[in-house]
């Protein structure tokens, strides 16, 4: 069975927690990745990767327990290292062997045998994972990445550019134009090669990557990731980007210039001179902008190494600080002349708090040598408002991603959030050259005033009604119904404020704009089905998410009131969740692995050891692909509801006794000699009360007849409680000779349909919950703002107070 990648993440993040205490998550990080590295190339067994004797993975499980532990598993990452031309990178992430780090004797030998059986586990066997490009572990090693990055705190997490911005970045840079494999892709400040990977997937036909980065750990984690990611050729070097570039042109001896760069330079560096004299730059990276950048900022020193290293038709992105828009003096003549030149082609603002080891906002500077003397224009898009909350950070969601892609590569000007900025208006008086963003778009949410004549005359501001003009459009005659003109510029609701909710659903617009959505799903259902149904062995989990993605977006484009990007959201929400997991299984063995049914192990931990325990009956069976919910559901619907009316009539009797306990359980009820030493009542306690009271006689009767009662009540519930104890196993009978019984056919109607397509109509079907709502509350809200003038509330309050007065007066209070 391959692995989940749900799975997965779950259980080598636990491989974390061995690791954790002796060192912080910016050094633990080393030793994961490179197990898990290891595990992963003696496990897939690639022809490109040498696997040699006694450099395997397998030859460290041979170490667990062993006293020098730790040297041995040096020994055999230096010997895997030697196989594959790796010396010097694989072999110095991480040092096994270090008792600082590890600790000593039996804590450390203990604590990397713990380590070793995490990626031991079946749930880790990555040979089973046989689809082409699935990138299941670099899927993992992103994880990871993210995960350490988030626990390193700030001073230390800048060696990973979050997913969601690289794969922007990736998409808005050009190099899916990108033609030849021979073309080139350059990355100054590479960290862990996450970014350079996401612009490198963009390639049709490949491209030739390059990567610099400063710290010889981080660039081993790049060497590291580019195997990973299949990418073993990328040159991937060590050294300081601007005091020292390693890439030179082999002619001219200046800088190698590059097809595409992307780059995520440290923000606001302060040593970036070191070692490096700006005023003589060998290579003339600060030659005519006017000025050299601040000596303790090093952003613009980035971004002009950048720009230079791009050919005379070069493209890039690079994240910056916003301070690089706006700041004045020295960077603002650089920016000055970076403008006049024409090299920016677009800007991007980002969220606050979407990087790790910061929590500013950030920029994309989308650099473009083509056709620069020609630019009249900067595009501008102010990403800054559309992201979730995650944890303790921002993050960008599907629908922000595809958003701003789809805006900027398409030049698409958005009310309050995009537009074409004009080069003669950003270098006017009143601009000077800054781009800050906020001058050129204004993104705020128009205010919600209140009308102070309705406050006083009443009746609702007719601006705030045609304020809902797009529902209007949707709804012509609805507005008629629920507004009626009071006097010019104003006008009463129609009908009472508990009724609106309902005239607004039942109104028959609405019902039919509710038929239109369910339509547009129906024909969007229509044109993916059949493509699902036909998915088999070796199919390509991310082309497939991709092409139905973009089809709910082309279905959606035109659709009144409904963001298709936040349709795009629900599906992309239930891919991470579900789908994806199952895409795979069907990738690896195709539709049969919907017929495969396993029993649930549970892991229990007493006194610091481990048992593992299958879970017994009906609820401890789980479908490889198809829920053993969805089947019951749908073929054993009638056995379902038999044991849900059993378990329904032991709750109302045990709902009943309870009713009698809490009623005659008191020191002198009837029920009160039956209640044991736990405060219970149950057969032998009862038994006893009964035995105690001898025969049946007037004085004891009512006594009696309740304890008689009460058995009465457990025997029903134990007759019931046996058969749901045969119901169940009847049920779970029923199930697992079912999944046998499966043909491939009912498992792709299974799959699709019920599961899949079913899911994603429940969740999009929210959407149109979210119209109406929006509607209605602000319905509602208009109608409760204004409902009362103020000359009306006053009135109210006099003659209220009145009445008080009145009454303090004939108890003997006067009130002044």
């Amino acid at each position: 069975m391959p692995v989940k990648k749900s799975e997965l993440y779950s259980k080598i993040w636990e491989s974390c927690d061995q690791l954790r205490g002796g060192m912080d998550a910016s050094q633990y990080k080393d030793y994961v990745l490179v197990l898990l590295f290891m595990k992963y190339v003696s496990d897939k067994k690639d022809a490109l990767v040498e696997i040699p004797e006694g450099g395997s993975f397998k030859d460290m499980c041979q170490a667990k327990g062993k006293a020098d532990i730790g040297n041995k598993i040096n020994t055999i990452i230096g010997k895997f290292a030697a196989a594959n031309d790796l010396t010097g990178i694989l072999n110095n992430i991480a040092d096994f062997d270090n008792d600082d780090k590890l600790g000593k004797g039996k804590d450390k030998v203990d604590r990397l045998t713990r380590l070793i059986e995490i990626f031991e586990t079946p749930l880790l066997d990555f040979s089973q994972n046989r689809v082409d490009g699935d990138d299941i572990l670099g899927d993992a090693y992103e994880y990871l990445m993210r995960n350490f990055a988030a626990e390193s705190g700030k001073s230390k997490g800048q060696f990973y550019t979050p997913a969601e911005v690289s794969r922007v970045m990736a998409k808005i840079v050009g190099i899916g134009n990108a033609v030849n494999p021979s073309q080139t892709l350059y990355d100054p400040t590479c960290g862990s090669g996450s970014l350079l990977l996401r612009a490198a997937e963009e390639a049709p036909a490949g491209i030739t990557i390059y990567g610099q980065e400063n710290e010889n750990a981080t660039r081993a984690l790049a060497v590291m990731n580019m195997w990973l990611h299949n990418n073993p050729t990328s040159e991937i070097v060590q050294g300081n980007t601007l005091a020292a570039p390693a890439f030179r042109d082999e002619k001219t001896g200046g800088l190698k210039t590059f097809d595409f760069a992307v780059a995520n330079p440290p923000f606001s560096y302060k040593s970036w001179a070191n070692g490096l004299d700006p005023y003589n730059d060998e290579f003339k990276r600060f030659d005519g902008y006017d000025n050299i950048p601040p000596q303790k900022n090093g952003d613009l020193a980035f971004l002009l190494h950048f720009i230079k290293s791009l050919k005379s038709t070069g493209k890039g992105v690079i994240v910056m600080p916003l301070g690089v828009l706006f700041r004045g003096n020295a960077e603002g003549d650089i920016r000055r002349n970076i403008i006049q030149r024409g090299y920016i082609k677009g800007i991007i603002g980002l969220p606050a708090n979407l990087f790790f080891g910061t929590g500013i906002a950030a920029s994309l500077v989308i650099i473009d040598k083509e056709g620069a003397p020609q630019r009249k224009g900067i595009f501008m898009i102010d990403a800054s408002k559309e992201f979730i909350k995650d944890g303790n950070k921002n993050r960008l969601r599907e629908r922000d991603i595809h958003k701003i892609v789809d805006t900027f590569n398409n030049f698409i000007e958005v009310d309050k959030y995009s537009r074409m900025i004009p080069l003669s208006e950003i270098a006017d008086a009143r601009n000077n050259f800054n781009l800050n963003i906020p001058r050129y778009i204004d993104s705020s949410e128009p205010e919600d005033l209140q009308d102070i004549a309705a406050h006083l005359s009443g009746g609702i501001p007719a601006a705030d009604v045609d304020a809902l003009q797009k529902y209007w459009d949707v709804y012509p005659s609805m507005q008629k119904v629920l507004f009626k003109r009071s006097r010019p510029g104003y006008y009463d609701i129609r009908v009472p404020k508990e009724n609106i909710k309902a005239v607004i659903f039942d109104h028959p617009e609405f019902i039919a704009f509710g038929t239109t959505m369910k339509r547009l799903f129906t024909r969007w259902v229509n044109s993916v089905e059949t493509e699902l149904l036909v998915l088999d062995t070796g199919c390509y989990p991310k082309k497939v998410i991709a092409g139905i993605a973009e089809s709910l977006l082309t279905a959606y484009a035109k659709a009144k009131l409904t963001d298709k990007y936040a349709v795009y959201q629900h599906l992309m929400d239930y891919w991470s969740e579900t789908m994806q997991d199952d895409m795979y299984e069907l990738s690896a063995d195709g539709w049969a692995a919907g017929k495969e049914l396993k029993r649930i192990t549970r892991i229990t931990k007493t006194g610091g050891k481990e048992t593992t325990k299958e879970v017994t009956g009906i609820d401890g069976l789980e479908g490889r692909l198809i829920p053993v919910s969805l089947i019951i559901s749908e073929l054993f619907g009638d056995d379902q509801k038999m044991l849900d009316d059993l378990e329904a009539e032991s709750e109302a009797l045990k709902a009943r006794m309870d009713e009698l306990r809490e009623e005659h359980g008191a020191e002198d009820g009837l029920l009160a000699n039956a209640i044991d030493e736990k405060l219970k009542i149950n057969k032998k306690s009862l038994s006893a009360a009964i035995r105690s009271l001898g025969a049946r006689t007037a004085d004891n009767a009512a006594e009696y007849d309740m304890l008689l009662g009460y058995r009465t009540l457990l025997d029903e519930d134990a007759a019931v409680q046996e058969n749901i104890k045969a119901a169940k196993v009847q049920l779970e009978t029923y199930v697992i000779n079912m999944y046998e019984e499966l043909t491939i056919e009912q498992v792709q109607e299974l799959v699709v349909e019920k599961k899949w397509l079913s899911s994603i109509r429940e969740r999009i079907s929210t959407e149109m919950d979210n119209i109406s709502h929006r509607l209605t509350r602000r319905v509602n809200e208009l109608a409760e703002r204004y409902e009362v003038p103020l000359p009306q509330m006053t009135a109210e309050v006099s003659a209220l107070e009145k009445k008080v007065n009145k009454h303090l007066k004939k108890m003997g209070f006067e009130w002044n």
